[in-house]
């Protein structure tokens, strides 16, 4: 009786924070929640000025843009001008999940998210939480990882207050992300479709759907067409190196994940894995955190786009 008396009162707890949660997003605050990818730091998406403590919060340049994140489809078309027929293939295989997609915005969508584009990066988080504060909210939510401008992403509520502390009005706490990684993003706002960032979904199953997808080049100056594409991103505060397998340690105090051993050998574990592991070592003073390179294969994109962007100098 006394587990489910606690059950009950942590429920309560949960109900009141959610609450309060959606007020706050309502009435212009900044909240940080979980999605299944890594924690978001949100504001109420039509609310330039809330959008605005984000970039403030977060150190965050105007010209990264912010993905909006929505509870159904039939909101996201509300965000859009047009919903083309790949979208819809997409979003009723991916969503919810760890898919964005980057389409022509209507007017509502103020420039302040999308750096002055004319498009708006959309995604249904699968996290229950999340999609339980948007939908109590009322409103699309803005939202990029909840840590400072090319920080190492948050995979927990604790990686939240450690790196933005009472910078948010409100962290909610959903357990750790699942995916551990940012999502895939793709735009069909041109001609032919483009892969701006790589996530945990395989590129060649993305073209099994809608044909051939063509891969952007990282962000140069001006607005990025997505966020993520800045060339140094995803860093902990310890240098990072990318090793191969036969290749020797730094001189100095380190650690060296190898895959397979220190690290999952299965993609989408590893991507689970690696965030909450970088910010682990991060916290121990360590001269250097050396990783093993994973394989140049499609299943291991998104990994690879991290550790490659988290090793520039």
């Amino acid at each position: 009786m006394a587990s489910e008396g606690a059950r009950g009162r942590a429920g309560e707890r949960a109900n009141t924070d959610l609450r309060l949660a959606a007020e706050l997003i309502r009435s212009g605050g900044i909240v940080a929640f979980p999605t299944e990818t890594v924690y978001g730091l949100g504001a109420n998406a039509l609310d330039p000025a809330a959008v605005a403590r984000i970039f403030a919060v977060k150190g965050r340049p105007r010209q990264s843009p912010l993905i909006v994140h929505v509870d159904s489809i039939d909101m996201a078309r509300t965000l859009v001008l047009e919903w083309p027929d790949g979208a819809d293939r997409l979003a009723r295989r991916y969503w919810p999940g760890p898919l964005t997609l980057v389409l022509r915005k209507r007017s509502l969508i103020p420039d302040i998210v999308t750096a002055s584009l004319a498009t708006v990066g959309l995604r249904m988080p699968s996290h229950p939480l999340a999609l339980a504060l948007i939908r109590a909210a009322g409103v699309p939510i803005a939202a990029p990882s909840a840590n400072p401008f090319t920080g190492l992403s948050p995979t927990t509520a604790e990686h939240v207050r450690q790196s933005l502390g009472a910078a948010v009005d409100l962290v909610l706490d959903g357990g750790p992300a699942t995916v551990g990684i940012e999502s895939t993003v793709l735009s069909l706002a041109g001609e032919e479709p483009l892969l701006l960032r790589p996530g945990v979904i395989p590129l060649p199953e993305i073209e099994s759907l809608i044909g051939p997808v063509r891969i952007a080049e990282s962000a140069g100056a001006g607005a990025h067409a997505s966020p993520g594409m800045h060339p140094r991103h995803y860093r902990p505060r310890t240098p990072l190196v990318l090793l191969a397998a036969g290749d020797h340690a730094p001189v100095g105090r380190g650690e060296w994940l190898r895959l397979g051993r220190e690290m999952p050998a299965e993609p989408a574990a590893y991507a689970a894995s690696l965030y909450a592991t970088l910010h682990r070592l991060d916290a121990q003073g360590l001269d250097w955190i050396a990783v093993e390179r994973p394989p140049d294969a499609p299943e291991w994109a998104g990994v690879l786009d991290r550790l490659t962007r988290a090793a520039s100098h």
